[in-house]
């Protein structure tokens, strides 16, 4: 007895000591208009790793052990931040009072435009990914700009594309296989439900995933974290779709532990911004959570995102010039209505089930199945004994018959001898034909019908010389993962998880529309006898809508990664170290034998497999409660994707030659100062990426000679780039200061250097020469001298100053001008060979080929600053229990017009046809560009119940 009560005296004795080394923080926070209390907001002390939620009535206690003054944030979701100083005083207790948090307008406004900045455009025009469409709930006023103001002329953080960031939804990584890059498409119109998310930057440590050197997102849809409530929202614009609305339920967590989220909402447009770029999308979502007992909850999520988008072309400055900005080549009426010939649809419903285990109060457990599929589709004209329906095709244009030389036994005389009439009759036509002739192809795939008298009665389908097709992808992806999170002490914290992936991703040529013909022949007729089979296990096929033709093929991935995390947290020092290691396997396998390759096209390929590690770690230094510095570095290897993994999957099963991991290096610095005046971040990064390997698809003129075994110099040609090395420097600024309690001012700059490091090696596989050898031949061009030519279609420098205004009777506007520069296309890489300057006629150099000549043609075109005007406002009214809120954006007010990037045409392949062509002062094969929006804007209407 003696013995109990002395134990009991030291453990009252060490409470008390215990007590008197904190201070206890206590209040209550509650929402400023609606006076309820705000369960689950976020209290923390900035710069340690205290962190406490709010109960169900709002109460908090936070026990500090800090000493001196600190910064006590409070933070919730849809609601502004709320920073305070305080005192820490050992042993006492100190009552905040009532807190009030104020709904953040701004951030309302910008969950609701997502959609517009979505990134998926880029796939199409050969750019960089733009900052991810859902950085918008970061609060980084860097980020902000990113998004929302640069995102329009195709920013992209520290010059890095998504492949190099982690995607994840409640721990799951989101990123495929095929690309590395998550598909946004899966989760577009999900604005109101996808607010819960966590972002770090650069190498920064994630208690979910090891990560990549751009950062990682991660997306929680717990259902429980949700706020109740009901929010209705209609939206119009002049962007991607005209009209959206979206209605979104959230039950929060019942007495009976279940709890509940859906929405819905639908977005469309029969033509956007562009001509001809129709619109129609849909999305559902739904998570339901069961909460069994204190330690373990079940939650389902599910969404299904059904949409499509009519793509709008590239074009050169002969085309531009003649039409506009917004012209678009794809389309053409039908009956009276436009109709677009390159539709880009996605249909993968996702599935997912998550256990939340929470072993004590300082152990948590997440695991995690996730079922995708679905179909990606990508559709096009295809054609067989008849020109290109293009309307742009390059022997539609005035330039074909105003680009003519005169020759001298075929070398070049250098004299420039214009067709300039038939050169107008030219453009004349092309004015009066500027779109796709649906009709035309119509009645190429109809025969005449006569009577007894010879006379035409009508018509009936025939051969189909025009088809309508899609280049088809449906994948089943099976996912397997868990996250550990556990405190071992006061100052440690360890992370760990893994990762399974399975893939079964079938691709084919799907015929989607015969246009009014009989059938389709499963040939390629740009060749002859067996090598023009596309199957020769099933010769000469007359397909039909629905069918598959053309290639046909299965991929297998298997992935498997973990990765463990240890954070030390101290006074005055905080540091991490983290590793990761992962395996990849990839097959393919062909179901059609090809006739091009009959060997090496059906069954299955060779298993490729790739291990990789990672290594990164980080400091901290606490400089005062408002001041510190980061450092992080990071170091991995990683698979290539399996998209670079085949030269030419459509055809055959060849690995490419030589392919290696990729490396990826990565080191930043940052100072961050935040009081309740000013908010700053300094950064600086480097980054290399090592032996990227990346093919690519194009017709070539002029590429081969003799020796190829070949006699046409001309070839549709696959090219391979291997040991590419990228590098990226650079420095980003942020600045927030409150110059009142009403208006506030935001300065954002970005300064980079994005760079090829490297002279990557070309090779260029010929399927023409396959065709008469009966293998596979491939060339090797040597090096291609890349490095130091700027990355493509990344702004390297941006910079955006802003003003915003809050009055206290909920209205609010604000302005920011935006300057961003060091813009430049993608360079053809062929071209910078050794055999750009050899005559395929005759193995040697062109006599005409000089240095000088050719540093002019090979210079990488460097695009024109773009100055961007962009506002915003809104005002809410509180009504009974309902907020009703209105946002209005205007972008790009002034209606500048800008290229947001392009690319260099491949055709004219060596230097003398280039020269030609350029010296002729409208190249047919000239760079093509993508266009910005020109003044464009949004008005959006919640309903908040």
């Amino acid at each position: 007895m003696h013995k109990k009560s002395f134990v009991l005296i030291l453990l009252f004795i060490f409470k008390i000591a215990s007590a008197q080394k904190e201070t206890i923080f206590s209040g209550l926070v509650i929402d400023s208009k609606t006076q309820n209390p705000l369960e689950n907001a976020i209290v923390s002390i900035q710069n340690s790793a205290l962190m406490h939620l709010t109960q169900k009535d709002g109460t908090f206690e936070l026990h500090s052990a800090l000493s001196g003054e600190q910064l006590l944030l409070i933070h919730s979701q849809g609601y502004k931040d709320l920073l305070l100083k305080v005192n820490s005083n050992f042993g006492q207790k100190v009552n905040l009072g009532i807190l009030l948090l104020e709904e953040d307008q701004i951030e309302n406004l910008q969950t609701t435009i997502i959609s517009l900045l979505e990134s998926d455009l880029n796939e199409d025009n050969s750019l960089s990914e733009t900052t991810s469409s859902l950085l918008q709930s970061s609060r980084d006023a860097f980020l902000q700009a990113a998004a929302f103001n640069w995102g329009q002329a195709r920013f992209s953080v520290r010059g890095l594309d998504s492949e190099n960031a982690t995607m994840m939804l409640n721990g799951m990584k989101m990123n495929k296989i095929y690309d590395d890059r998550p598909q946004w498409n899966n989760w577009g119109g999900l604005n109101d439900v996808l607010r819960n998310q966590e972002f770090t930057i650069g190498p920064a440590p994630s208690d979910y995933t090891f990560g990549g050197i751009l950062g990682t997102q991660q997306i929680f849809t717990q259902a429980s974290a949700y706020r109740k409530g009901s929010r209705i929202s209609f939206s119009g614009s002049n962007t991607n779709y005209n009209w959206r609305t979206m209605i979104t339920y959230a039950s929060g967590m019942k007495a009976s532990g279940w709890a509940y989220v859906f929405s819905v909402g639908k977005r469309w447009a029969d033509e956007g911004y562009f001509e001809g770029t129709n619109y129609d999308a849909n999305s559902f979502f739904i998570s339901v959570e069961k909460k069994l007992n204190s330690k373990h909850s079940l939650n389902f999520t599910g969404f299904y995102t059904p949409n499509s988008r009519g793509k709008n072309s590239p074009n050169t400055n002969e085309v531009t010039e003649l039409k506009s900005e917004k012209y678009n080549s794809y389309w053409g009426y039908q009956n009276g209505e436009k109709r677009n010939a390159r539709v880009k649809n996605v249909d993968e419903p996702l599935v997912m089930f998550n256990h939340y285990f929470k072993i004590n109060d300082r152990t948590n457990l997440t695991s995690a199945i996730m079922y995708q599929f679905g179909k990606i589709g990508n559709s096009n004209i295809d054609f067989q004994d008849s020109d290109s329906p293009d309307p742009t095709y390059y022997r539609k244009l005035p330039s074909y018959f105003s680009s003519l030389y005169a020759a001298d036994d075929g070398e070049f005389s250098g004299e420039f001898t214009p067709d300039y009439e038939n050169a107008a009759i030219s453009k004349t036509f092309f004015l009066q034909n500027s779109q796709m002739n649906w009709d035309s192809m119509y009645r190429a795939n109809q025969r005449p019908v006569t009577n007894s008298e010879g006379i035409i009665t009508g018509y009936e389908p025939s051969k189909s010389h025009f088809v309508l097709y899609e280049d088809r992808t449906d994948d089943k992806t099976l996912a397997l993962n868990s996250n550990f999170n556990t405190q071992l002490s006061e100052n440690i914290f360890f992370s760990g998880g893994i990762l399974f992936k399975n893939l079964k991703s079938h691709n084919f040529q799907h015929l989607l529309d015969l246009l009014g013909g009989e059938y389709f022949k499963d040939i390629d007729s740009f060749y002859k006898g067996n090598q023009s089979q596309s199957d020769l296990r099933n010769p000469d096929r007359q397909v039909k809508a629905g069918d598959t033709y053309g290639y046909n093929f299965n991929f297998y991935a298997t992935t498997a990664e973990a990765f463990t995390q240890f954070r030390f947290v101290y006074r005055k020092v905080d540091f991490y170290l983290g590793n990761s290691f992962s395996t990849s396997k990839y097959q393919r396998e062909g179901l059609y034998q090809n006739g091009i390759y009959p060997i090496n096209s059906f069954g299955k390929s060779q298993k490729i497999n790739f291990e990789n590690f990672g290594f990164k770690g980080g400091l901290t230094y606490k400089i005062s409660g408002k001041q510190w510095l980061f450092f992080n570095g990071m170091h991995l290897t990683k698979a290539p994707s399996l998209r670079n993994t085949f030269s030419n999957s459509r055809l055959n099963n060849s690995i490419v030659n030589g392919i290696e991991n990729e490396t990826l290096s990565n080191a930043d610095f940052n100072y961050v100062y935040h009081s309740p005046k000013l908010k700053m971040r300094i950064s600086g990064y480097y980054a290399l990426i090592k032996n990227v390997t990346k093919t690519s698809f194009f017709y070539a003129e002029g590429i081969f000679d003799d020796g190829a075994g070949y006699d046409n110099t001309d070839a549709f040609v696959s090219q391979t780039l291997t040991n590419l090395d990228k590098k990226n420097i650079g420095a980003e600024l942020s600045l927030e200061y409150q110059v009142s309690s009403t208006l506030k001012s935001i300065f954002s700059a970005a300064y980079g250097s994005y760079t090829y490091n490297s002279n990557p090696n070309v090779v260029i596989t010929n399927d023409a020469n396959a065709a008469i050898t009966d293998t596979e031949t491939t060339f090797d061009f040597g090096e291609s001298l890349l490095k130091n030519y700027k990355q493509s279609g990344i702004p390297q420098q941006a910079f955006s100053f802003g003003i915003e205004y809050h009055d206290p009777k909920f209205w609010w506007v604000s302005a920011n001008i935006n300057y961003i520069t060091d813009r430049y296309i993608d360079v053809s890489p062929i071209t910078r060979t050794s055999r750009f300057y050899i005559n395929p006629a005759s193995g040697f150099n062109f006599p005409e080929a000089s240095e000088e000549r050719a540093k002019m043609l090979l210079e990488q075109e460097k695009l024109n600053p773009v100055s961007l005007l962009n506002m915003t406002g809104g005002k809410s009214w509180r009504i009974y229990k309902t907020t009703i809120g209105l946002f209005a954006s205007i972008n790009n007010v002034l209606d500048f017009k800008y290229k947001t990037g392009g690319f260099e045409q491949a055709r004219n392949s060596n230097f003398r046809e280039m020269n030609q062509d350029v010296s002729s002062g409208t190249p047919s094969f000239g760079p093509k560009y993508f266009y910005g929006y020109g003044r464009t804007y949004f008005v959006n209407l919640t309903i908040t119940l």
